[in-house]
């Protein structure tokens, strides 16, 4: 059984950082594509950043471009993603999630997800 834990939100200021982690348990698939998700008070849920290990490549919504990294530790069954810069707007629930396979869109078609993580940046 596939469990995702996320850690590591909190809350910052404007221009401050964060690493959110995820520990993952149970996804032994040789390809892996993963992505951050969040969702804000009376928003839709939002692909973050994603990672597709059989590919190599990382993908990312153009309002985090240059701010955001997704990474995944192998080793350490663990995907991270590295705020930098953050904004008030950044302020959501922070879930990851993970394919069974790799198909489909970055942003669609994910399997398991984990319970989230609150980040909140003030102004």
């Amino acid at each position: 059984q596939v469990h995702l834990v996320e850690s590591g939100g909190g809350s910052v200021q404007t221009g401050g950082s964060l690493r959110l982690s995820c520990a993952l348990s149970g996804y032994t698939v040789t390809n892996k594509c993963m992505a951050w998700f969040r969702q804000a008070p009376g928003k839709e849920r939002e692909g973050v950043a994603y990672v597709n290990t059989r590919v190599d490549k990382t993908s990312y919504t153009d309002s985090v471009k240059g701010r955001f990294t997704i990474s995944l530790n192998n080793a350490k069954d663990t995907l991270y993603l590295e705020m930098d810069s953050l904004k008030p707007e950044d302020t959501a629930m922070y879930y990851c999630a993970a394919k069974f396979l790799c198909i489909g869109g970055p942003f669609v078609g994910y399997d398991y997800w984990g319970q989230g993580t609150q980040v909140t940046v003030s102004s």
